[in-house]
């Protein structure tokens, strides 16, 4: 069971990101400031639903929350920040969009994250299946995420981006092989397939 708060009373923003380890595409972070009453059955960690059950708690995320707010960081501030920095940049930008009375607090998912606000936070391993605002914020940020992903495979189809989402599948691989590299892959990342010294 999902925890609905840290602290009582308290204005929470729960704050995730999407897109850490993939070859192409943004990183995308969202922060969410959920009502004290919100409940939802099927909420959890955006990795524990179904992509249907995902655009679901989507819709109604963004149409209860008090407030929301996604951040994209594309792959060449990727490249330029690496991907730690990039992401809780993008964390700490999703927070400074919020609209209305800033947050108090804020939960962050993981157990590192750079401040770039003046709002105290806390860091939590596996937050997102921990409490309900941070699981809201991994939903948005991987939705968005997934939706932007989409729209790049129909710019680059040779990739399967639509299915792999610009994660290092062997199918990715091949295709970088074959093709090369677009101006949304990562440069910082090793793109290519690692060979074995004893193949």
């Amino acid at each position: 069971m999902l925890k609905p708060w840290l602290i009582e009373g308290r204005r929470e923003a729960g704050c995730d990101e999407a897109g850490r380890g993939p070859l192409a595409g943004p990183v995308v972070a969202a922060a969410v400031v959920l009502p004290p009453d919100y409940r939802n059955d099927i909420l959890n960690d955006s990795k524990q639903l179904t992509e249907r059950q995902r655009n679901l708690l989507r819709a109604d995320i963004e149409a209860n929350a008090l407030a929301w707010a996604v951040a994209v960081i594309s792959p060449a501030e990727i490249d330029r920040l690496n991907i730690l920095h990039a992401s809780t940049h993008a964390m700490c930008l999703a927070v400074q969009q919020l609209q209305g009375p800033k947050p108090d607090f804020l939960l962050i998912d993981g157990n590192r994250f750079y401040n770039e606000t003046d709002i105290p936070y806390q860091t939590f391993v596996k937050g997102d299946a921990t409490f309900m605002s941070i699981a809201a914020a991994s939903i948005l940020a991987k939705t968005h995420r997934d939706e932007i992903m989409v729209q790049l495979h129909n710019e680059y189809p040779a990739y399967g981006w639509d299915r792999n989402k610009g994660y290092p599948t062997a199918a990715h691989y091949d295709a970088i092989e074959k093709h090369g590299v677009t101006p949304h892959h990562r440069r910082s990342f090793n793109l290519y397939r690692q060979h074995s010294l004893f193949e």
